[in-house]
């Protein structure tokens, strides 16, 4: 680790990740990243702790200089293909719980008993609707694997309200806001729609709340194909200008990043306990759902195929009409900062 003051550097280094598993949230809970450049004075800042929502828009958007970013596909796809000139510098792959369910006295079993049937889509008013991509995906793949197509279901879109903002603080009630499937329930459990998608720990909770029936399992599907979503695989991007200003910066941010990853496979008990801590889920709940072998599967890479699925998401997301424009991911994807980086494994308690 260095801990020389460089004057090259940025005003302040911004990160963001969803609560999920991911080596960025490892590195940055442990204090990786914070002791990396502690010494440099340059201030590490999170979009979380940020009260600002022209500020937290930058998870999606990527619009914050010098911002290091790791968590769903779609958001990172789709702010790149919104002109954000921002680069993939490393992907994990998590698999995750992610099925098509129904309510169990339903005369549905399997996913080919779907034609003729009603499918809710989630439709909310923002900038990007990762979960509406993440749905309509897991139906088109599901059905192909039947020999059926959207054009042998009925959607019917289930429309969101915007969470309301805390009023303490003007900015969004991140920690209160509503269960990602209240909209997806209430329509099925009203007939209103015969099959939801559902995902992560949330998804598995109202499963087995229901007592669904589990039409199509994605998650664990033996084709990877399948399983590619907005969770699989996840990216981790920054900001190109920080790369061509402060290429020395991107390396030994991506260092730790990498250091937390390879410590995490040596370490599954600590590792387990991290994410719950990320996910505020209850430990065996991240183990069902991310299954056993997750503390394995937080190895920061730009495998081959990592990038083909990268790809092929974002070529669902511009055929469906989820993007402005489409784009070369090899163009996107960077491979210099980590081709820098020897990774050694280091203890992540130092």
């Amino acid at each position: 680790m260095s801990n020389s003051t460089n004057h090259n550097k940025p005003d302040a280094l911004w990160y963001t990740r969803c609560a999920v598993p991911t080596p960025l949230s490892l590195a940055i809970q442990s204090g990786w990243i914070q002791k990396e450049f502690a010494l440099d004075g340059i201030p590490i800042q999170s979009l979380r702790e940020s009260a600002s929502l022209a500020d937290f828009q930058s998870h999606f958007d990527h619009h914050l200089p010098h911002s290091f970013r790791q968590g769903g596909s779609v958001p990172a796809i789709w702010a790149r293909a919104s002109g954000q000139q921002t680069r993939v510098i490393g992907l994990t792959w998590t698999d995750e719980y992610q099925s098509i369910i129904s309510l169990p006295n339903s005369k549905l079993r399997t996913i080919k008993d779907l034609k003729g049937c009603r499918i809710g889509i989630p439709k909310h008013d923002v900038s990007i609707d990762h979960q509406r991509a993440s749905a309509l995906r897991a139906f088109v793949v599901a059905l192909d694997t039947v020999g059926l197509s959207l054009k042998d279901v009925e959607l019917v879109d289930l429309t969101d309200t915007p969470v309301e903002a805390n009023p303490a603080t003007g900015g969004p009630d991140w920690g209160q806001g509503r269960h990602s499937y209240v909209n997806e329930l209430y329509a099925l459990v009203k007939h209103q729609v015969d099959a939801i998608y559902v995902k992560d720990v949330r998804g598995a909770e109202v499963t087995h709340l229901l007592g669904a029936q589990v039409l199509f399992d994605l998650g664990f599907h033996p084709d990877s194909f399948i399983r590619i979503s907005n969770c699989t695989p996840r990216p981790l991007t920054v900001n190109a200008e920080t790369i061509d200003q402060y290429p020395h910066i991107v390396s030994r941010f991506l260092r730790r990043v990498v250091d937390a990853g390879d410590w995490a496979k040596k370490h599954p008990q600590e590792t387990l306990q991290l994410i719950a801590k990320e996910t505020g889920w209850a430990e065996p709940w991240v183990q069902k759902v991310y299954g056993p072998n997750v503390h394995q599967q937080l190895r920061l890479d730009l495998s081959e195929h990592s990038i083909k699925s990268l790809e092929v998401l974002k070529n669902f997301l511009f055929e469906y009409g989820f993007l402005k424009q489409d784009f070369n991911i090899m163009d996107w994807v960077d491979h210099a900062p980590l081709d820098t980086l020897k990774a050694p494994v280091l203890s992540l308690h130092r």
